[in-house]
């Protein structure tokens, strides 16, 4: 059955469906596109300048710079900062492994601290007992849509004299109230990286990504490193430095720009979802419900329980036709190719624990009420028996 075609109540519920969205804005979308096709213009150019401009508006950011991808945002960002062989990066043990690898890539050695239990994003404290004098910069990740706690990390940023690089890959809309002001993911640090892989809030026909920055030369850098290090852009053939390819493709942008208006809209929906799962978990003992710190304003990019028995609870689902996911099922500091780092199970008992006991329930925008009520009703009905 194609997915999206029926709401019944027997129909299967997908943890995400992309087929919706797409309905909605088709008749805009693919005029969009049709443009970009007619200009011949593919690469970079006027589409992904207006995009970066959107996007630094909606941000309140200085500048923005389209990549090819998130992983590259980061990386491109590590290599504009000019990490070297062997300096240290900070960051999460409990996120997706492009954080982890862009710092590896780009010569760094990744540092893994543990997390908060209560949002998943990284515990102060613990960056705080890791910093070292090879220590160049600190990567937070703001897990599942909830900006991590900031105002400590600027500080022990400031502190020490580090670069803060922001991982806002499933964050985009997301805010901080920092020092009194609502500030957005990506903002706060020197730069933030956005990836607009398909199944993110803002996502595109394919890979995209973006850094945002308030400073004037790391963006001069990042757009001469993005298309291999040309001084003036494309044509100039004068390369300062080594870059790569890594550029925001026209069509990318030009869907992009189409659903940036529609992003407050769909983060709002994310939200009154996760709400109404929050009520309809309350009374069990099993769920533990995402924590939503008052002074952050959570996106959902996904609504992640711990939940008893939850590889039994998946299979549950599954039989019942709902969707789940479980990201992630590995922390970094145990992945096999960062062995030579050193760590052992139990160093860091959070992220481990996250791995073993969280689960992603479907909560995209288009998600109907009778689809909110079945995945409630099979989630409660598990722990029932």
């Amino acid at each position: 059955m194609s997915r999206g075609k029926s709401e019944s109540a027997g129909s299967p519920i997908p943890l995400l469906d992309l087929e919706r969205q797409m309905g909605a804005l088709k008749e805009v979308l693919l005029p969009a596109v049709e443009k970009i096709v007619a200009a011949q213009a593919f690469v970079l150019g006027a589409a992904v300048a207006e995009f970066e401009r959107m996007v630094a508006d909606y941000l309140g950011a200085g500048h923005a710079v389209g990549v090819a991808n998130g992983t590259d945002a980061l990386y491109l960002s590590l290599r504009a900062m000019e990490i070297r062989p062997g300096d240290e990066v900070i960051t999460s043990a409990f996120t997706f492994f492009a954080t982890a690898g862009a710092i590896h890539n780009a010569a760094g050695r990744p540092v893994f601290v543990d997390i908060d239990p209560e949002t998943y994003n990284l515990d102060p404290a613990a960056v705080a007992d890791a910093i070292s004098e090879r220590t160049r910069a600190i990567i937070p990740v703001h897990m599942f849509g909830q900006m991590a706690e900031m105002e400590p990390l600027t500080g022990l940023a400031e502190k020490h004299g580090l670069w803060l690089i922001e991982d806002a890959a499933q964050a985009i809309g997301a805010k901080a109230l920092i020092d009194g002001a609502w500030r957005g993911a990506g903002t706060v640090g020197t730069a933030g990286c956005f990836s607009f892989y398909p199944t993110k809030n803002l996502g595109g026909w394919g890979d995209g990504g973006l850094i945002v920055t308030g400073d004037d030369e790391i963006a001069e850098r990042l757009r001469a490193l993005r298309v291999h290090g040309q001084e003036q852009g494309l044509g100039s053939y004068r390369h300062g430095r080594v870059g790569m390819n890594s550029r925001l493709d026209a069509i990318q942008a030009a869907v992009l720009s189409v659903k940036l208006p529609h992003l407050g809209g769909w983060n709002e929906a994310r939200r009154a979802k996760a709400a109404f799962y929050d009520r309809q978990f309350a009374g069990l003992d099993a769920i533990k419900t995402p924590r939503a710190a008052p002074d952050r304003f959570h996106v959902y990019h996904l609504y992640t329980i711990r939940a008893a028995r939850r590889d039994e609870l998946k299979e549950h689902l599954a039989a019942q036709g709902i969707g789940s996911g479980i990201y992630y099922p590995l922390p970094l500091h145990l992945q096999p190719c960062f062995a030579h780092l050193g760590y052992s199970e139990g160093q860091l008992p959070e992220a481990e624990a996250a791995c073993r006991e969280v689960i992603s329930l479907p909560c995209f925008p288009e998600l109907t009420a009778e689809e909110l009520e079945r995945v409630a009703r099979a989630v409660t009905a598990f722990y029932a028996v």
